[in-house]
């Protein structure tokens, strides 16, 4: 196979200018602020796993099935956990990063070796094929999609476990496409990690299940095992807000990505991601200071909605792009002027 191409060039992104002073406080990381988003996060998803299982253990089945949904909403998010996490801008601490992204990432069945070859290239290139193939517009997304993921999605488990069991082993890049651009096979250095933690990831989960259905607590695996897999209806909303409906191949962040404006315990469980637009900007602003950066640059933003406007935004231009693929929104951007503390 044919090594990795080389980028087509470096894209001149605007940003909007920001004081010197505001500019290092938002860089800012603090372990104590770390701790509160990622220790609350995952107390929370120990909360409902925990409830759970006791409801499994003294209640009728049907509170089990609405506590597991539950659990499943919490727990679709550890991918946006292992995200932030693996742009090292939560904790102040390297160790802290790297560890409690092991965490998330176990729970989440995600490999942020293999996410963070293609996301460093993400927003290096936003939007930019053949540069950036994370997110390829226009994506075409249906009321079947979303109702796929709502409440049960086995067809995201299956292909979860197929990637996950391939990598564990050694084939990385077996497909081509992305994945060989990102590790190619000249750089063998690349895979070791990646394919090491898939093993760990496959066989741990393994030896959870087997162990837990011979004692008859099949319960156990269904929480730690296939959270991500149930409920992830929150999930698709938000998360599919990022980059749908907007323009490629331009330096502006602010036409290539969306914020939006949830409640804040969707922002909180979502890990700020919300603020995307502002995420891709200055990707190395922890998350906990996306909403302040976000209050210094809203004046030079297009107009950001809660998820039903967004939404009302997204499907408007899904109905015209299934008419005319090429079709791209008018966004709305104020005159540029610099930000204030």
């Amino acid at each position: 196979m044919a090594d990795a191409p080389k980028p087509v060039a470096i894209v001149d992104w605007y940003r909007t200018p920001l004081p010197p002073e505001l500019f290092k406080r938002l860089h800012e990381r603090s372990d104590w602020r770390a701790f509160v988003q990622t220790g609350g996060y995952l107390a929370i998803c120990a909360a409902t796993g925990t409830l759970t299982y006791w409801s499994w253990a003294h209640w009728a089945w049907p509170w089990t099935v609405l506590c597991l949904f539950v659990h499943g909403t919490v727990s679709n998010f550890h991918i946006n956990g292992m995200h932030e996490l693996g742009h090292g801008t939560v904790f102040k601490t390297r160790a802290l990063n790297a560890f409690f992204v092991r965490v998330v990432s176990f729970f989440g069945w995600n490999h942020p070796d293999m996410f963070n070859g293609s996301h460093q290239r993400h927003h290096r290139y936003t939007l930019h094929p053949p540069d950036d193939q994370e997110v390829v517009l226009p994506v075409k997304l249906k009321l079947v999609h979303f109702l796929e993921n709502a409440i049960v999605n086995p067809r995201g488990w299956w292909w979860t476990m197929k990637y996950s069991v391939r990598l564990a082993r050694g084939r990385i890049g077996s497909e081509g496409g992305w994945e060989l651009i990102c590790f190619p096979e000249n750089q063998p250095q690349l895979r070791r990690t990646p394919i090491l933690w898939a093993r760990f990831l496959v066989g741990t989960h393994v030896l959870i299940a087997v162990v837990s259905i011979y004692f008859g607590l099949w319960i156990i695996p269904l929480i730690v095992s296939c959270g991500p897999f149930i409920g992830g209806w929150l999930f698709f909303l938000l998360n599919n807000s990022q980059h749908v409906g907007r323009h490629d191949n331009v330096p502006d962040f602010r036409l290539c990505c969306r914020t939006i404006l949830p409640n804040p315990v969707f922002r909180f469980l979502y890990w700020q991601m919300n603020y995307h637009t502002e995420h891709h900007m200055y990707a190395a602003v922890p998350c906990y200071n996306l909403k302040r950066l976000h209050e210094a640059i809203r004046h030079e933003l297009p107009p950001c909605y809660g998820i039903i406007g967004a939404w009302r935004e997204i499907a408007d231009v899904l109905r015209k792009q299934a008419v005319d693929p090429g079709y791209k929104p008018e966004i709305p951007l104020p005159e540029p002027k610099p930000a204030t503390a």
